[in-house]
């Protein structure tokens, strides 16, 4: 029997976590050349540094062993900042056990292909944080915790590459606003996720979890399934243990659609919530960033870490309310007593069995479940194509002035002339239509504010006039289906794993939808779903054969060479 403790022994699962703390542009290079520069090569030559590193640390010494002190692909934050307060483990050891098994299943083993670089001042930032605690100052539940990001998310001496050839040596002159939070709340950037090309806007057809620069992520409960996108990488990564927890971002379903998918807890937050700033955009309208998680728990805490008021990016200022959140505080177990949630879906076959069996855990935990019906079809045309060029290239013009590409023009450009190179491998269809928009055209531009805004208010008043109906606190659907008019709304959503096919082990999930800003509902009911279903299995339980020969696993005779 397995059992997953989704909080730290001898702690209550809904006490939160008390915070302690006081408060020469290069040019244009050929791919092959590019694979020797400093912007393709971080995983291959910091793993010799890191190799150097574990071994000769007795966490790493333990797992060759077989006995890890900390399981990697179970923990949660909570767990994790118990190991490091009774010294089972240090920020440092933990640091480099996280690079041990990124190397065993990232590009060796069942080469998952989900994190794309790696950060060679990781260690250091460890250390730090070892001796922060050592002087008694925890910043709160993410000190010390390493953390992977999407990379579409500015980290300084990072290239931020969106899975772009085009931009394999585009490096900030700064940390985005989020990546900031992090720092400020004690967190280990780990490392930079790979996603689906320009977050899976280059063009119509792209595989999920393709760029032409990363190659193509796999699902660690299924290789022969999509790991889903846009946030790939974000998503197999959280999934397989290879960071404590990871951030993905989200336009239209690119955290809840992979979160499903690789049995994640994702949150899709208001727009607004959580700052933009220095993270390659597709529509400002729409774009977010959110937690991708392990257990409802760790994404609360994630998500407190990320929000915060960016003078640089106006939509936070509608965060104003509800800033300085701490969300693991609405994690109670009885959250879902005398909520009232509205069921959107009514699926079929095993995937319909796990979302019954949900459902009738929602009823046992108090909540009244009221049949609903949310029109998501017929909506105004979208406003991506719009958008996508002006916010790349505002983007763009942040950047320091060496940077390789000054235009969403130049990307096209360059795309075109490395195509033998695998820049466009299944094309740039939607780069090329953005490209040709001309927002300056008064006739381009009353379009597209009569699309935007008439598609933000026929959203919000879909999904309100089911709410107030029926006088509903969420409304879930199965799987991810709230993500689009979710999106258009720039409403929040929680993903939360329900269960696996029986027939194939693939995972199933649900999403919880509600009003702006009401993410810390939503998660109360996520958790409290969670703990009573206790439905989350890691991929080795699900899909053992393709983790039995790869470390910490001894070798078996079956094994191939």
């Amino acid at each position: 029997m397995i059992i997953v403790c989704l909080v730290p022994p001898g702690a209550e699962a809904d006490t939160p976590w008390k915070d302690t703390h006081p408060m020469r542009r290069p040019s244009v290079l050929s791919v092959r050349r590019r694979l020797t520069t400093r912007a393709t090569v971080h995983l291959a030559a910091f793993a010799t540094v890191v190799a150097a590193t574990v071994a000769v640390s007795p966490t790493q010494a333990q797992i060759d062993q077989g006995r890890p002190r900390v399981d990697l692909e179970t923990a949660t934050v909570a767990q994790l900042q118990q190991a490091m307060s009774t010294r089972k483990i240090t920020s440092e050891q933990l640091t480099s056990d996280y690079f041990a098994r990124i190397r065993a299943l990232n590009t060796s083993g069942p080469g998952l292909n989900a994190v794309r670089a790696l950060n060679d001042r990781a260690l250091e930032e460890a250390r730090q944080a070892d001796r922060e605690r050592g002087r008694g100052t925890v910043r709160g539940p993410l000190h010390g915790i390493p953390v992977l990001v999407k990379d579409n998310i500015d980290v300084r001496r990072l290239p931020t590459t969106a899975g772009a050839l085009a931009l394999a040596d585009s490096y900030p002159s700064d940390d985005a606003f989020l990546v900031k939070r992090l720092r400020a709340a004690g967190a280990v950037i780990l490392g930079k996720t790979n996603l689906t090309e320009f977050a899976n806007f280059t063009t119509n057809g792209m595989p999920s979890g393709y760029s032409g620069l990363g190659g193509q992520v796999l699902n660690p409960y299924d290789v022969s399934q999509t790991p889903s996108g846009s946030s790939s990488g974000s998503g197999s990564a959280a999934a397989a243990g290879l960071g404590a927890v990871t951030v993905g971002t989200e336009t239209s379903g690119s955290i809840l659609s992979p979160s499903v998918a690789n049995s994640l807890v994702g949150v899709k937050p208001t727009v607004g919530l959580v700052s933009r700033t220095g993270i390659v955009p597709i529509a400002a309208s729409q774009d977010t960033a959110g937690p991708m998680t392990r257990s409802v728990y760790d994404a609360a805490a994630l998500l407190t870490a990320m929000t915060g008021v960016d003078p640089e990016d106006p939509a936070t200022e509608t965060s104003g309310g509800v800033a300085g959140t701490d969300y693991t505080a609405a994690l109670k177990k009885d959250a879902l007593q005398g909520v009232r949630v509205g069921v959107a879906s009514s699926p079929s076959g095993n995937q319909g069995a796990a979302f019954t069996r949900a459902l009738d855990v929602l009823r046992a935990q108090g909540a009244t479940l009221v049949q609903v019906t949310v029109n998501t079809g017929g909506m105004p045309p979208g406003i991506l194509d719009y958008e996508f060029k002006r916010d790349l290239n505002a983007y763009l013009a942040r950047l320091p002035r060496n940077a390789p590409m000054k235009s969403l023009d130049d990307v096209v450009r360059y795309n075109l002339a490395h195509a033998d190179e695998g820049a466009i491998k299944f094309g740039q269809t939607q780069l090329v239509a953005s490209n040709a928009i001309d927002l300056d055209d008064p006739a381009a531009k009353a379009d597209y504010e009569a699309d935007r805004d008439n598609g933000i208010a026929t959203a919000r008043s879909r999904i309100d006039a089911v709410l107030g109906a029926e006088d509903l606190d969420a409304i879930l659907f199965s799987g991810n289906g709230s993500a689009g008019i979710g999106a258009r709304a720039q409403y929040p959503s929680v993903a939360v794993p329900i269960g696996y096919d029986p027939a194939n082990g693939r995972p199933f999930g649900m999403t919880f939808l509600g009003a702006a800003y009401t993410e810390a509902a939503l998660l109360s009911f996520a958790y409290a779903y969670e703990q009573a279903s206790l439905e989350w299995r890691p991929p080795s339980v699900v899909n053992p054969s393709l983790f039995r020969c790869a470390p910490p696993a001894k070798p078996q005779r079956t094994c191939a060479p």
